[in-house]
């Protein structure tokens, strides 16, 4: 059963606190072509912090970690345990609020172009990347959707239409197959093929999240709104069946990287398989699955945010705990024009009184029928 009012709203604020608690843990070390599954841990054994339960620990060594092979981002100052006073500026939040207020603007019945054009309106330009500046670009030259997604972008099928996917799985509570298809209306503004499926494949598995009663399920739900023979499909069923064979997650995540080898780190393939493996070794446990998640390497942040989201919807906000919610402090900072400082429980607010909207109104189309072959 679709949860609804208090339940609801603690679901949907257990998404938000998740995602941006999974996207400032993984933050200091997003640099997947570095930062490796190897490196991250020996990390975290030299700052005796295995196992991961906590943000990440600052630099051991020095007073900014800069000069060695542990060197973090330049950001790592505001998004280390002890330091944090807020959520840092990060795109895979951005998104999450251009899409709330898309669907605010717009209502569910919004087109690809008045996606475009938000970005355009709240946007900057230099606060995107990859496929989404490629499209940002396109668009500021008078290209219309769908050639934003195809002139002159290489990055089609990497992970940023999936990273910008929540919001609709947040608003379709219970119902992956509209969430999906809204996911797929925003993607197709940016990227293609497994791109999109990323995205769609996202959106249900965090719509699914409200309802199934195990990450499992919701998994295995969220395949179902994807082309069975796509390589990101396989890819998750590859996953999914490693770990049935009681394989560790180390085995598992060395299996599936050396079959997505070359595909690079911020491809949508080989992070949907550490995110997959991240969900299902967490097992529901919201610490445990957003720690293997970020350890797990490549898209460090996108990847803590997107498990953290679905982690968070699992348990709900109150669930979460202290040492993730509490530090930030109910505050996001946000590039997004307008929304800088705003409070997370607002956000969280203003996306349940639209998934009460979506329930009511039945919005969207089956998202079956768009995937395409």
């Amino acid at each position: 059963m679709t949860p609804v009012g208090t339940e609801l709203a603690d679901r949907v604020l257990g998404g938000w606190l998740g995602r941006i608690a999974g996207n400032m843990l993984g933050k200091p070390v997003e640099q997947g072509d570095h930062w490796t599954r190897d490196r991250i841990d020996r990390y975290l054994r030299r700052a005796a912090a295995l196992p991961l339960t906590d943000y990440l620990p600052g630099p051991a060594d020095s007073d900014d970690g800069a000069g060695d092979e542990f060197a973090l981002r330049p950001e790592w100052r505001q998004c280390v345990r002890g330091r944090i006073h807020g959520s840092c500026r990060d795109d895979d939040v951005d998104y999450a609020i251009l899409g709330l207020d898309l669907l605010e603007t717009h209502g569910f019945g919004f087109s690809t172009e008045q996606v475009g054009d938000l970005w355009l309106l709240r946007l900057p330009y230099l606060q995107t990347f990859t496929a989404e500046r490629a499209a940002y670009r396109n668009l500021a030259a008078g290209i219309k959707p769908p050639l934003t997604a195809t002139y002159d972008n290489p990055y089609q099928e990497w992970i940023g239409a999936l990273i910008r996917a929540d919001i609709y799985g947040w608003t379709c509570p219970g119902v992956p197959r509209r969430a999906a298809s809204l996911a797929r209306r925003d993607a197709v503004l940016s990227h293609t093929g497994n791109g999109v499926y990323g995205a769609m494949w996202a959106a249900a598995l965090v719509s699914a999240a409200f309802t199934a009663p195990t990450v499992r399920q919701a998994l295995d739900t969220a395949l179902t709104v994807i082309p069975a023979g796509s390589r990101l499909a396989r890819t998750v069923r590859r996953v999914l069946t490693l770990h049935e064979t009681r394989m560790t997650w180390e085995d598992t995540l060395s299996t599936v990287s050396e079959e997505t080898a070359g595909l690079g780190w911020i491809h949508t393939i080989p992070n949907a398989a550490v995110l997959t493996a991240g969900l299902l070794y967490g097992d529901g446990d919201f610490t445990r699955t957003i720690t293997l998640t970020v350890r797990g390497g490549l898209d460090t942040d996108s990847n803590g945010a997107t498990a953290g989201s679905v982690a968070g919807v699992l348990c709900g906000a109150e669930a979460v705990p202290a040492q993730w919610k509490d530090p930030l402090e109910d505050t996001v900072r946000s590039a997004v024009f307008g929304f800088d400082g705003v409070r997370i429980s607002e956000l969280a607010a203003r996306t349940v009184t639209l998934a009460e909207a979506g329930t009511e109104a039945g919005a969207g189309t089956e998202a079956g029928t768009e995937a395409g072959a």
